[in-house]
């Protein structure tokens, strides 16, 4: 065994990233002061998306190291590493960071070369082997607690993200919850009007009622997530309690996955109304994780090539 059931896993690795567009040196922007929160953001916000949770993965050090920025990565739990390295090995990890660069940095596209080591072992020459990769971060115990400079960044990003639901819910008081900035204020009875606008990911969008190709991209993307999502939804929708979304899994069986997303989503529609809105689906998005699909409905996705 890896790990007596008596002691929590914990491994460390570090994650070796440079950009392939020549204009991009990602270790000058991070020694920038104006940049550095938005280089830290984004690294974040893909952690928390390769492991599925803000605390799946915990970075320790960020190192500048020309051409290279290396980030120490320390982990606690042996299945969060596991969706790390599914994530990692799949591609995901780098199309979610480059996305996030992307936005946090206001540029076209940000390409970028990824390698993974633990130790002395180079664990892209091993990652089908996943228990392999896992027995070398496990070995790796880390050496450091987190640098200042990181708890500091992550204080000042929370605040950022607390600040902006401050200010996004002035109108709705007393109704938003910090963990998801972009909810809107449930109506207990009451005529309140969904927000004009919310946050997302430290951009403000307009809200609006959802539209059939919000739908159908919805019902595509989402796959096998469908229900958790759902059950984001039912906390401010009597239509989607838990009975209403087993009985979707079992009719719509033989259809597949698309039709119980979209079937699922055509109920929060049609029992919501005007309601429907963009925020309360990014919102629910967001919370399971699919940040991918948030940035898609939204329009976020770029296919410009680094010129």
């Amino acid at each position: 065994k890896m790990a007596g059931s008596s002691t929590p896993w914990i491994g460390s690795a570090y994650l070796f990233l440079q950009s392939t567009c020549k204009t991009i040196v990602l270790p000058s922007l991070y020694e920038s002061s104006q940049k550095k929160p938005s280089v830290f953001k984004a690294l974040k916000l893909a952690l928390a998306d390769s492991t599925g949770s803000v605390n799946g993965v915990d970075m320790l050090k960020v190192h500048c190291s020309h051409p290279h920025l290396i980030v120490q990565l320390k982990f606690c739990k042996q299945e969060n590493c596991r969706r790390f390295l599914q994530s990692y090995r799949e591609g995901a990890l780098q199309e979610s960071l480059q996305n996030h660069l992307q936005l946090s940095l206001a540029m076209t596209t940000v390409p970028l070369e990824m390698e993974l080591k633990a130790g002395n072992e180079h664990l892209d020459n091993m990652l089908k082997d996943e228990d392999r990769c896992l027995e070398c971060i496990y070995r790796e115990k880390p050496d450091r607690l987190r640098d200042e400079e990181i708890s500091e960044l992550e204080e000042r990003l929370k605040s950022l993200i607390v600040h902006q639901s401050i200010n996004n819910n002035m109108a709705v008081k007393g109704c938003a919850s910090l963990n998801s900035p972009s909810l809107p204020c449930p109506s207990q009875g009451s005529s309140l009007s969904p927000q004009v606008t919310f946050i997302f990911q430290g951009q403000q969008f307009a809200n609006r009622t959802l539209t059939p190709d919000d739908h159908q991209k919805f019902a595509k993307l989402v796959s096998k997530k469908w229900k958790q999502v759902g059950r984001s939804l039912q906390k401010n929708c009597r239509a989607l309690r838990d009975p209403v979304i087993d009985n979707l899994a079992l009719e719509y069986d033989r259809e597949g996955l698309y039709e119980q997303a979209y079937q699922l989503l055509l109920r929060f529609i049609q029992s919501e109304g005007k309601k429907a809105t963009i925020a309360r689906l990014i919102a629910a998005l967001e919370e399971n994780g699919l940040i991918s699909l948030a940035e898609e409905l939204l329009g976020l996705h770029s296919n410009e090539d680094c010129s």
